[in-house]
């Protein structure tokens, strides 16, 4: 279709994915273009690579494997606060990763909750620290991302399909094997595929709780490179590897995704008549109230060891405070002007390689990009005075992908419904995205700028490359905290960035659901 025969012109939507892409590949080529001829790949390096696979098979395995038994659960029960559960699945995806990890420390560290337990019963502390410590996290914030996918898939069965099998007289195993079954092997590569992806860019986890050489995973040692060997080289190169790596499994998780289905049904309430007996009720409720413990445990060890410390937070911490929430705005207004323009060319039929410059963010490695523009702002300008916009450019790119999975389909329905009355009114450009594009996708828009101001807050990457001793952003305070061994101090810090995080995602989400249509 032509650019005059459509409501607003797809330009703006590829000049930005030109954008995106060109800054992930452009600041690959820096780092590569100005590293020196070396002797490539160390051991340390392939070390490094077969411990980010391991790591990224167990916790995508893991993850999955537990989430099955959750979900299932979750599909046919019906209790008071299944509604809050569930949402509360989506909370680590937000939460800040230095949070998590302290509050996993505070349940199963040396000193933790589950210690202090064993050592009642004389047994010795958990050891957290390596690869153990590293899947044991991964699991945490992957859990509940997969439960939601394999929930969607049981949701996705036609209440008809059950109702039959009750007529039919077919037990729990018969169902297992006529409608679940199916639906897994339809629906659990694709979420072995995205947990994977997500686990192998694995950077604050491995740096906190890695323990040592041997658990360093290829963002870590991406870090290590830049930062304490300044060997570009050694960067790009592995930078090009986690990228052929992330992309592949991205590419993966897209085409297991398709698959037929069981078909449409009447939209009636969904009821199940299996799993009646007592100990399929009593399976049931140990799953959810193991999955309920594990996500919730971490968050009350945050909040019960901050509290004392919240009162003690130093100016430091608050500047370090007001460092994130400036971050967290700008990134969030950097991925607006980003994601729209795309959302709306792809829901003008341009997708194709908008849609990959959207997924590249999920395979770039951010250290990199934080390396590349280093290099190409280093002769103009002092790279540690940009400190703050370059990191706000980076998380805003990292955003990017989920947001466009917000966005489109949203778009694509707005254009579809209204796209030709407003052409027929000579409604094009600017006054169409005004009037009815952003109007109707006010949801999405505060969904996706929540999201992204939220994980912004808490990251933990580029910042860590910028940063002078003088300066931080509230995640890289809470790890200088923990490293001086000041727990208090950083469970104080934590919980005031948790507090942040989650009002940044509160207010924007609310805010673009106010007045507007769901």
């Amino acid at each position: 279709m032509a650019d005059r025969a459509q409501p607003v012109s797809p330009r703006l939507g590829i000049g930005a994915a030109v954008l995106v892409a060109a800054l992930i590949f452009g600041t690959l080529a820096a780092v590569a273009l100005r590293a020196e001829a070396g002797r490539g790949l160390g051991s340390s390096d392939w070390a490094a690579l077969r411990f980010t696979l391991i790591q990224a098979c167990l916790s995508a395995g893991l993850s999955v494997a537990l989430a099955i038994p959750v979900a299932r659960a979750l599909a046919r029960r019906r209790f008071v606060g299944r509604r809050v559960l569930i949402a509360l699945l989506g909370a680590p995806f937000i939460l800040p990763v230095i949070v998590a990890i302290l509050g996993l420390l505070q349940v199963f560290g040396r000193a933790g909750w589950f210690s202090s337990g064993l050592a009642v019963l004389g047994l010795e502390p958990v050891q957290i620290y390596g690869l153990h410590g590293v899947v044991l996290a991964h699991v945490f914030f992957n859990l509940p991302l997969a439960t939601r996918l394999l929930l969607q898939g049981w949701q996705e069965i036609p209440a008809e399909r059950f109702r039959l099998a009750a007529q039919l007289d077919a037990d729990a195993r018969a169902i297992r094997q006529l409608l679940e079954i199916p639906m897994l092997r339809r629906v659990v590569p694709g979420a072995l595929a995205v947990v994977f992806a997500i686990c192998l860019s694995s950077f604050a986890v491995a740096l906190t709780l890695g323990g040592g050489p041997r658990a360093t995973t290829i963002e870590l040692a991406i870090y290590q490179a830049f930062r304490f060997d300044f060997d570009l080289g050694r960067a790009a190169l592995l930078s090009g590897l986690q990228l052929v790596l992330t992309g592949a499994a991205a590419l993966v998780a897209v085409k297991v995704a398709v698959g037929e289905g069981f078909g449409t049904g009447l939209d009636r309430p969904l009821q199940r008549w299996d799993g009646n007996t007592v100990a399929a009720r009593i399976l049931d409720g140990f799953w959810i109230v193991l999955a309920a413990g594990f996500l919730l445990l971490p968050l009350s060890a945050i909040v019960l060891a901050g509290l004392p410390g919240m009162a003690s937070l130093t100016v430091s911490v608050w500047m370090a405070a007001l460092n994130s929430v400036l971050v967290a705005a700008l990134s969030t207004v950097l991925l607006l002007l980003l994601a729209l323009p795309m959302a709306s060319a792809v829901a003008l039929g341009r997708g194709g390689m908008i849609e990959v410059a959207g997924i590249l963010g999920l395979a770039a490695s951010p250290l990199v990009i934080g390396t590349g523009l280093f290099i190409v702002i280093y002769p103009i300008a002092d790279p540690f005075a940009l400190a703050l916009p370059v990191t706000a450019l980076v998380n805003a790119v990292m955003a990017l992908p989920f947001a466009l999975r917000i966005l489109v389909p949203r778009a694509r329905v707005v254009v579809g419904r209204y796209g030709r009355l407003a052409l027929s009114l000579d409604m094009r450009g600017w006054p169409f995205v005004w009037r009815v594009l952003l109007p109707r996708m006010r949801p999405q828009i505060g969904f996706a700028a929540g999201l992204a101001a939220a994980l912004s807050m808490g990251d933990l990457g580029v910042i860590a490359l910028f940063a002078d001793p003088e300066f931080a952003t509230l995640p890289l305070q809470v790890y200088r905290l923990m490293g001086a061994y000041r727990m208090e101090a950083a469970a104080g810090a934590a919980l005031l960035l948790l507090t942040l995080s989650m009002a940044a995602f509160w207010i924007l989400d609310r805010g673009g659901r106010w007045h507007a249509e769901a």
